[in-house]
């Protein structure tokens, strides 16, 4: 509606006409003195609209009343050239013959070749090479794009095949060095590409330094990327960045053509500004993060800022990321620019869920070892569990847990209780960081006491009669017997401390 605006109530309706082929509403319109080239919003008169439509009583009528063969719309394109576009032969052939503009171009620089080779019409390529020779097969548009090209970037199988037996340049590049290969690769034409393979070679870059490969990878084209690796394309190759196409495979999140590269041997740790596995956490793509932890990627490289996977995935909160690395041994005393480690970043994010994973893991780490020294790795031993499935009426003890740390412990008892537990002074200070008031540390207290229980839940000791021998060991003998009769006289309970 917006294109009509600048047309009168009759020129509107000589533009409609023309597109439905109404030639009796034409001459009447037009011997009613409505102009035949009236243009709309976009330059656009009645002859567009006829040669667009294939419409060609219309086409004929309108030329007999003189409508200009060379207008040009918005966009530069004739009525010659929206033939060529939409295949109508016939109506290029009445609009030559009418002195219509054969070396015409649009705005971009495109003829009647580039026209008609993007869109596969190879009835409209044989006629101008046959009867317009003024008009050259392998001039560029403006972005250095020559109808063989654009064939090959619009997946015209037929087109590309007609061009090369007309002798074409093939081995010619866009302004952007994009060759035929580059171009059909990026948007996934794997029929036009393995007609190509003949002629092209895999291995030129563009300007970005990019190959066939990589631009097949970003486009996630499986099929491509698997017939360049049959005729040995390089797999590790760079571009100027450094990047191989694994990362513009992981960029876009293309899990199967990962697990094509991954299969194929390609360099799981090649790194430019990040290694692929920074760029998997960096856009969550948690599946591809897993395929590159099994491949056997270095879970612990750095990328330009030295942050690992486990400082990026803890900066945007990624859960389910954060637990696959925790649980595959990933080195948490690692250190980025500013000298900050995973759980730095998760305390000062204030995410307490992040804090306590982490906190649980290097606890569980220690213990792997026989030691509880802060920041050892695990080697061996239980998998790494950061749930409370394996206890025993959880529900029951976290009872316990919270009247303990909200009734019967003072402002400093859970301290002493977390340094007995051999909580490290750091994983004191972040679990103390989340929460700031008076009475904060009954929040403080019941948070260290479930990170304790995760660490006694797999000893197979009773965990109510070893809170019991803690507070007793701390000297808050008073807190440990309130505990032990609430938990002996509740009826129901299948938790009964028996710990005198």
């Amino acid at each position: 509606m917006a294109e009509q605006e600048s047309l009168l109530p009759t020129e509107k309706e000589l533009q409609d006409a023309a597109k439905r082929d109404d030639t009796v509403m034409i001459r009447w319109l037009i011997c009613n003195t409505v102009n035949v080239n009236a243009k709309n919003m976009v330059n656009r008169t009645a002859l567009h609209w006829a040669v667009a439509g294939g419409n060609e009583n219309a086409v004929k009528l309108l030329l007999e009343f003189n409508a200009n063969v060379d207008i040009e719309d918005k966009f530069g394109m004739t009525p010659a050239l929206l033939a060529a576009w939409f295949g109508h032969l016939k109506l290029l052939q009445i609009l030559v013959n009418a002195g219509a503009k054969v070396t015409a171009t649009n705005w971009i620089g495109q003829s009647l070749h580039h026209c008609a080779a993007q869109q596969g019409h190879l009835n409209i390529i044989n006629y101008t090479m046959d009867d317009l020779e003024e008009v050259p097969l392998d001039r560029p548009d403006q972005h250095g794009k020559t109808p063989i090209l654009l064939a090959a970037e619009n997946g015209r199988l037929d087109m590309v095949i007609h061009l090369r037996a007309l002798d074409c340049d093939h081995q010619i590049k866009d302004k952007e060095g994009n060759g035929i290969g580059h171009l059909a690769a990026r948007q996934g034409h794997v029929h036009v590409l393995e007609n190509l393979m003949d002629v092209i070679f895999t291995e030129a870059r563009n300007q970005d330094g990019q190959r066939v490969l990589h631009l097949a990878a970003e486009g996630g084209h499986l099929d491509c990327v698997k017939l360049l690796l049959d005729n040995h394309s390089q797999i590790n190759v760079l571009c100027n960045q450094n990047l191989n196409a694994l990362h513009y495979a992981v960029r876009q999140g293309h899990q199967d053509v990962c697990r094509l590269l991954v299969e194929e041997g390609i360099d799981v740790n090649a790194v430019g500004k990040s290694a692929s596995l920074h760029l998997a956490v960096k856009h969550n793509f948690a599946q591809i993060v897993k395929l590159l932890v099994d491949a056997g990627c270095d879970i612990n490289i750095g990328d330009h800022r030295q942050q690992s996977a486990l400082h990026l995935a803890v900066e945007k909160r990624q859960l389910a990321i954060v637990e696959m690395l925790l649980k595959n041994n990933i080195n948490l005393q690692l250190q980025d620019k500013q000298g900050k480690t995973a759980l730095d970043l998760a305390v000062r994010g204030q995410h307490a869920v992040l804090v306590d994973m982490i906190i649980k893991t290097e606890r569980f780490n220690a213990r792997q070892l026989g030691t509880w020294e802060v920041g050892a790795e695990g080697q061996g031993g239980s998998a790494l569990d950061l749930t409370l499935n394996c206890v025993q009426d959880l529900n029951h003890i976290r009872a316990v847990l919270w009247i303990l740390a909200t009734k019967h412990l003072k402002a400093g008892d859970w301290k002493k209780l977390a340094e007995h537990w051999d909580f490290s002074n750091k994983h004191i200070i972040a679990m103390e960081t989340q929460w700031t008031g008076k009475n904060s540390y009954k929040e403080h207290g019941y948070r260290m006491l479930q990170i304790w229980l995760h660490g006694f839940a797999t000893s197979g000791n009773h965990p109510i009669k070893e809170m019991y021998e803690s507070l007793v060991k701390i000297g808050n003998a008073k807190a440990a017997e309130k505990i032990r009769r609430q938990v002996n006289t509740e009826e129901d309970s299948q938790q009964r401390c028996m710990v005198m």
